[in-house]
């Protein structure tokens, strides 16, 4: 199967399937954290606060890091060049701060946002192939996918460059099928959002339900790694995603036994949460 990148055309414009695919992360993202606030009986608008807080961090923060990893100044200015790990990181400074800002505690947070990470991220992936970018190596399965205007297109010699290995005398201009990872990706965290939705009314603390996104998606992404064409191996056959994984997994562990045991009393609702009334 061969896929060109999906682009829409609005005269002068050009929106790409990953822009498209990145509003309706955040606007799902937010969706689900309204359902959960709507069934506690709270503010709903605080979603959107976190939405907010989460498109300028996550953004930012995506592209950074790919331009300090890489060290491709240019690519601030270029679509595409996002990593995910640079979002989320971003993007937990810019909701917590924002939070902070609003008095609102961390671990109310935390508890809403574990919902919306696994469908954002599940759903910007999906961006992510209908632009091409972050496929797997080589492979013959049936559902393997080629990519001739990829980021960059899957030809012998690009995939060479990611430290895959193809037989002596190989044309470096055959265009390869690859993994479509992005969409392995999609598929098992839309199963973590699905877990983590049956999970809201859990009996630990407040915001132990955080810690389980972090070790399902740590562990998800570890995986994915080691079928995706990388050429940041850092530590042998490791990438630097996944030692980033090895330490979010960590986090994750750590935050499940820190809020284990339920809260000795029920925590006050902030006063941003709290519903206004309505209006006469």
């Amino acid at each position: 199967m061969t896929i060109y990148p999906l682009i829409l055309k609005l005269g002068p414009l050009a929106l790409t399937g990953y822009g498209v695919m990145m509003m309706v992360a955040f606007l799902m993202a937010g969706y689900a954290m309204q359902l959960e606030l709507r069934e506690r009986k709270l503010d709903e608008e605080y979603a959107a606060d976190i939405i907010i807080a989460a498109v300028i961090g996550g953004l930012v923060g995506a592209k950074l890091w790919y331009v300090v990893v890489s060290g491709e100044w240019r690519a601030l200015f270029q679509r595409g060049g996002f990593v995910w790990y640079g979002g989320f990181f971003g993007g937990v400074v810019a909701v917590l701060f924002n939070g902070w800002r609003l008095r609102v505690p961390p671990r109310w947070t935390m508890e809403l946002t574990a919902i919306a990470l696994p469908v954002g991220y599940a759903l910007g992936r999906v961006g992510c192939f209908l632009v091409n970018d972050d496929y797997g190596i080589p492979t013959t399965l049936p559902w393997g996918v080629k990519f001739p205007e990829g980021l960059p297109p899957t030809t012998v010699q690009n995939l060479s460059r990611m430290h895959v290995a193809f037989p002596p005398g190989t044309n470096p201009l055959d265009l390869v099928a690859v993994h479509p990872t992005q969409l392995y990706e999609t598929v098992l965290m839309l199963l973590a959002f699905a877990f983590l939705w049956r999970l809201r009314r859990h009996h630990h603390a407040m915001g132990w339900r955080f810690g389980v996104y972090l070790l399902l998606a740590g562990v998800e992404r570890f995986v994915i790694e080691m079928v995706r064409a990388k050429d940041d191996r850092v530590a042998g056959p490791l990438s630097l995603a996944q030692l980033t994984s090895i330490l979010i997994v960590l986090a994750g562990v750590v935050v499940m036994a820190k809020l284990s045991a339920p809260d000795a009393a029920e925590l006050p609702t902030p006063a941003r949460l709290t519903p206004r009334p309505a209006s006469p």
